[in-house]
């Protein structure tokens, strides 16, 4: 299921900080934007529903955690992306990126050596 880029967010503060209750989400996220409490609560409750977070109900709070992975969210999202923009095509979406982006050294090594591997395989 691909979440919404509200929902992503939510995801990367659960991802980054772990389980955590909708007070301490909404913190997290009027860093950056203003959002309402009740906002928050509603969305994550809904990913809930989606099964995106599971909730653990105390007594007085609830604690929330990411059901997906990182990893596979990315992948997902990635998939989708590469078939919807590029017709499928991996190498049209690594020379897009590669032409409009710098690309550190270091990344660039890191690409040689995913490269190599592939071929390896």
């Amino acid at each position: 299921m691909k979440p919404t880029d509200a929902e992503l967010e939510i995801l990367h503060v659960l991802w980054a900080n772990g389980p955590s209750t909708v007070r301490q989400v909404h913190e997290q996220l009027s860093q950056n934007r203003e959002i309402g409490y009740t906002t928050a609560l509603k969305l994550m409750q809904i990913m809930v529903d989606k099964s995106l977070l599971s909730r653990i109900e105390d007594s007085r709070s609830h604690t929330y955690s990411a059901a997906v992975s990182e990893e596979d969210t990315q992948r997902g999202l990635v998939d989708r992306f590469v078939e919807t923009a590029f017709r499928g095509s991996a190498s049209k979406l690594v020379m897009q990126v590669l032409g409009q982006h710098k690309t550190s050294p270091e990344e660039l090594d890191e690409i040689k050596k995913l490269l190599s591997s592939l071929n390896r395989d």
